[in-house]
C-alpha cells in the first residue's frame, strides 16, 4: 500500500462516502459519473465547497417539496368539504327551481329574453406556492343595471320564488367555481 498524509485519507473517504465514488478503480456504479479526485488540498476544498452546495440544495428542495405536500394535504381536504356540500346545494337549488316551475308556470323564455349580460364572470390568478404557480379561479358578481333588472323577471307571479331560485343557484354556482379552483390547482 501507498502510504497516505492524513489528508488525503480524507479527501478519499469524502470523494467515496459523500460524492458517490468507489474505492475500487474498475468498479463504476450504475448510471453515476464518477469524479477525477486528485490527492490534494485544493481537491479537498473543491470537494468540499461542492458537499456544502449539494447539502444546501437538498434543504431547500426539502422544504419545497414539504410545503407543496402541506398544500396538497390542504387542497384536498378542501375538495371533500366542498363535494359535500355540493351535492346539498344542488339538491336545494333543484328543488327551489321545481318550486318555482310550480308557482310560476314555465319560465325558461322570461330568464332567456331577460337576461342581457352575463351577472357572474370568472377570473384567473395564480398562487405562488414555494416557486409553483397553481390557477385559481375567482367569481365576480356584476351589480349593474342588468343584473337589477333580471331581479324583476316573474314579478307578475312568482316574482319570489324565482328570486329564490336565482340565489339557490348563485350559491351553487359558487361553490362550482371553488371546487374547479381546488381541482385545476
Amino acid at each position: 500500500p501507498i502510504p497516505c498524509v492524513p489528508w488525503q485519507s480524507q479527501l478519499w473517504t469524502l470523494a467515496v462516502t459523500q460524492l458517490g465514488g468507489h474505492p475500487l478503480p474498475g468498479n463504476k456504479m450504475s448510471g453515476q459519473a464518477r469524479l477525477p479526485v486528485l490527492p490534494s488540498r485544493m481537491t479537498l476544498a473543491a470537494m468540499k465547497i461542492r458537499l456544502v452546495g449539494a447539502k444546501k440544495g437538498f434543504s431547500l428542495l426539502k422544504k419545497k417539496s414539504d410545503a407543496l405536500t402541506v398544500r396538497f394535504r390542504g387542497i384536498l381536504k378542501q375538495i371533500r368539504d366542498t363535494k359535500e356540500s355540493m351535492g346539498k346545494e344542488m339538491k336545494d337549488a333543484a328543488f327551489r327551481l321545481t318550486e318555482t316551475k310550480y308557482a310560476a308556470g314555465e319560465i325558461s323564455y322570461m330568464v332567456t329574453e331577460s337576461v342581457t349580460s352575463a351577472t357572474v364572470k370568472v377570473r384567473l390568478r395564480t398562487d405562488n406556492v414555494a416557486g409553483v404557480y397553481l390557477p385559481q379561479f375567482r367569481d365576480t358578481i356584476d351589480t349593474s343595471a342588468a343584473a337589477v333588472q333580471s331581479d324583476l323577471t316573474g314579478l307578475s307571479k312568482g316574482g319570489e320564488q324565482v328570486r329564490n331560485t336565482r340565489l339557490a343557484f348563485t350559491k351553487a354556482l359558487k361553490l362550482l367555481v371553488e371546487l374547479a379552483s381546488l381541482q385545476t390547482s
